[in-house]
């Protein structure tokens, strides 16, 4: 078996040294290496803002769709309940015979319960039913004065006689 000695096979290399006009050359190689890679920052730094402007401007157009359809969305919401109440009420004023504009109650339920009210308040109470003898006068025309005369006239003539 052979051993090779891999210490003798390296050739020793001595540290180079640079003047100051060599490092001057490679490091503004290098600059010059790196300014070209970003020659065009500024251009495309302001393509990137118009870009940035434009999708600012969308957002701002799709937000104020987007508003427009809520705004919409809630008017056509309350115009569906407005005609559904509206429809509730006719049903109560028809099954009832109370008229739909003495109703507030925005269901069914609550619409029966304010009619039967108004159905018992406006029942008379207290109140003695006067019936109609079914006579026929003839009110004699003139100022309500001479109207009056004739009625107590009449009145106190049917008394006496």
């Amino acid at each position: 078996m052979e051993t090779v000695n891999q210490d003798t096979n390296q050739v020793q290399e001595e540290p180079r040294t640079f003047t100051q006009e060599e490092v001057d050359r490679i490091v503004g190689d290098r600059l010059q290496r790196e300014r070209a890679k970003y020659a065009d920052f500024d251009a495309l730094k302001e393509k990137a803002a118009k870009f940035d402007a434009a999708e600012q401007a969308q957002k701002s157009e799709l937000q104020k769709a987007t508003e427009r359809a809520d705004a919409l969305q809630k008017e056509l919401d309350i115009l569906k309940h407005a005609d559904s109440v509206r429809e509730i009420r006719n049903k109560v004023a028809a099954e009832t015979g109370v008229p739909a504009s003495l109703l507030n109650a925005d269901d069914e339920e609550g619409c029966k319960v304010q009619a039967q009210a108004i159905l018992e308040f406006a029942k008379p109470q207290g109140y003695p039913v006067v019936k109609d003898s079914g006579e026929v006068r003839k009110t004699s025309g003139g100022t309500t004065r001479d109207q009056f005369k004739n009625w107590l006239e009449t009145s106190l003539s049917n008394q006496g006689g």
